[in-house]
């Protein structure tokens, strides 16, 4: 039988992935969380190994809790099929009782059909697609950080608000810049604004924007929306400026490592919605403090707190629940983690909604300019913060199966 090349991949991203040991019986007593993410493409930054840091930084502040915790790692390459084939292995083989962080919106939702299949828990941080909470929720499943709804509803609807009433929208051809795209047309046109028309590249691979730039300039829109994230959206900004794109640039998903990566120069004014800012408050400063020297050239974003306070959540919750337990069922530890309020230096005191959805307020963020910041890393200002009761998708508009109210 002749393998594809995708199977091929597969197969090879799993072995690099396979750990120095397989699940034993005298393993009944170790907690095993694997980090899955892009960790060579263009979410590397924005995720990848500084996700592995802070979610190691949760496992040594949580010390010993009469239980092992072991960390493993991976790259799914932004493709589906490699990392289901790596969860499959990591939850029958390898002895993982938790997958964290999966960015890109189609290998989240393929990660979480095999965990749903496997009741295995699952904490997204990295994808921002709604349907982990929605049509394509499971009892095992909670979702850490952020949305397509929830960056929509900040980024769209300020910046129709502030004069930016028509839009034209570049974006990655998969499902997480479809959904960004969808949520941010509905935001902008509840506050009456209009959408112009859209470009949707091939992702990933894409590295020249022009052409899509140069269409959006041509709509005559006077906001340029950037359905994509990371590298992406870093080279996105830096190619309309080159090309001297007269539009008001909105990052709909923009993380303060792509803001790192422009430099202020270039960054300076463009607004974005994090629920995590490093100088929010005492809290913050002393989680960033902690993990700085581990990963001194890039500094925490959302997705990488949420790594932290996730772990460090999951873990208080098989203290809670028991070992034994927790490795049994992921609804029985993820409705042990519901059931329990979160309080971390990174998003402070919260909780995780019913369909798995974590409820923290959101903040509109504007890019200093270089006269504005006091020193490295000093990015941002505070525009707005959405409460977290209005900050997300209303729990009954999401379709998930299991929410009974």
């Amino acid at each position: 039988m002749r393998l594809s090349r995708r199977t091929l991949l597969a197969a090879t991203a799993a072995a690099a992935a396979q750990p120095a040991f397989r699940a034993r019986a005298q393993d009944a007593g170790t907690i095993r969380i694997g980090v899955l993410n892009d960790q060579s493409g263009p979410y590397r930054d924005t995720g990848g190994l500084t996700s592995v840091i802070c979610c190691k930084q949760a496992v040594s502040e949580f010390a010993a809790q009469g239980f092992k915790v072991d960390v493993i790692m991976a790259d799914h390459q932004n493709k589906p099929d490699v990392g289901a084939g790596i969860a499959r292995q990591w939850y029958d083989r390898d002895g993982v009782d938790m997958i964290l962080d999966v960015p890109t919106s189609s290998v989240g939702l393929a990660v979480g059909a095999v965990a749903k299949e496997k009741n295995k828990a699952y904490i997204n941080v990295g994808a921002a697609t709604t349907d982990l909470t929605g049509k394509q929720c499971a009892p095992c499943i909670v979702h850490w950080s952020y949305d397509t709804y929830m960056l929509a509803k900040s980024t769209g609807g300020a910046t129709v608000r502030s004069g930016g009433t028509s839009w034209y929208f570049v974006t990655a051809d998969y499902v997480f810049g479809h959904q960004l795209q969808r949520d941010a047309t509905h935001f902008v046109e509840a506050a009456g604004g209009k959408v112009l028309g859209s470009s949707a590249y091939p992702f990933p691979g894409t590295s020249d924007f022009s052409s899509f730039l140069l269409q959006a300039q041509a709509s005559g829109a006077k906001v340029l929306g950037l359905c994509n994230a990371g590298a992406d959206t870093v080279n996105s900004i830096k190619q309309a400026k080159e090309f001297g794109v007269n539009m008001r640039l909105a990052a709909m998903l923009m993380f303060i490592t792509d803001v790192n990566a422009l430099g202020l120069q270039t960054a300076q004014g463009l607004t974005l919605t994090e629920s995590f800012y490093w100088d929010l408050n005492d809290r913050t400063r002393a989680f960033t403090n902690r993990v700085r020297p581990k990963t001194p050239n890039n500094w925490p974003n959302m997705i990488h707190a949420g790594c932290y306070a996730a772990t460090l959540h999951f873990l208080k919750a098989v203290q809670a629940l028991g070992v034994a337990e927790a490795k049994r069922s992921g609804t029985a530890i993820v409705e042990r983690m519901k059931a329990m309020p979160t309080n971390d230096d990174c998003f402070g005191k919260a909780h995780i909604r019913e369909d798995g959805l974590l409820i923290v307020p959101s903040y509109l963020f504007q890019v200093k300019t270089p006269a504005e910041s006091h020193g490295k890393w000093d990015y941002y200002k505070t525009l707005s913060v959405t409460p977290a009761d209005q900050a997300w998708r209303p729990l009954a508009e999401g379709g998930c199966y299991f929410v009974k109210s």
